[in-house]
């Protein structure tokens, strides 16, 4: 399944579009998804502590703008987005 992350706020660096896809292989946590990125960062970006920062004190969101918890599930393709703290947490 293909999960569209949008990116808000300072998550913007993380790529030169508004987003990034993933394909993942089966069902996973907001919390495993949040791992995901951590690696993607890992790979993309030499381990950017500040970048890793940001994604540690995030709050993910689905598509219909409701805030979700580490628990939700990712279960089909969708746009899940990524609101980093606001003037420093």
């Amino acid at each position: 399944m293909k999960i569209k992350l949008e990116l808000f706020g300072a998550s913007r660096d993380f790529s030169n579009k508004d987003f990034i896809e993933f394909n993942i292989k089966k069902p996973i946590s907001i919390k495993e998804f949040r791992n995901l990125i951590l690696e993607f960062i890992d790979k993309n970006f030499k381990g950017n502590e500040n970048y890793k920062k940001i994604i540690k004190g995030s709050a993910f969101c689905s598509e219909d703008d409701r805030i979700i918890s580490d628990n939700y599930k990712i279960t089909k393709d969708q746009r899940i987005g990524i609101i980093p703290p606001i003037g420093g947490g």
